[in-house]
């Protein structure tokens, strides 16, 4: 297991920020030098903390999608099979397994209401789940 280190935390915020970031912006940010701050990138993907770069999406550009959360609760041993059908659903943008009443925490993300409906109905009928409750995200006040 690799060790995450304060300067290592930093960088990584900073990559959380703007991942596409220029590795001197990063090292004046940082107060080190390119190639230093180039190592630490090296080594943070070698070593599996960094596992890739994504895109996040304006709120220009999701305009029109329509987001919830699902909470699920599910029959006994029936996690890997709904977790398989959950990843085949091309909605689900996100799942976490989770402590509680509930055992998933489903992302969804659709293009209208209708839609999202359509796909909370498909969840809630999937081999193995006894209970959803969906809540729609109607705005995001904070996203880091």
């Amino acid at each position: 297991m690799t060790t995450i280190s304060p300067g290592d935390r930093q960088l990584l915020d900073l990559l959380a920020e703007n991942a596409r970031m220029p590795v001197a912006t990063l090292a004046r940010r940082l107060g080190l030098s390119r190639t230093t701050v180039q190592a630490r990138l090296e080594r943070l993907e070698a070593s599996g903390v960094i596992a890739g770069y994504g895109v996040r999406l304006s709120e220009e550009a999701e305009h029109g999608i329509v987001k919830a959360h699902v909470l699920i609760t599910l029959a006994a041993k029936a996690l890997p099979r709904v977790t398989r059908d959950l990843d085949a659903l091309r909605e689900v943008r996100v799942l976490h397994s989770v402590s509680g009443s509930f055992d998933l925490i489903a992302i969804l993300a659709a293009p209208s209401i209708r839609a999202l409906d359509s796909v909370i109905d498909r969840i809630g009928s999937l081999d193995g789940v006894e209970k959803t409750l969906s809540s729609i995200i109607l705005s995001t006040r904070i996203d880091r």
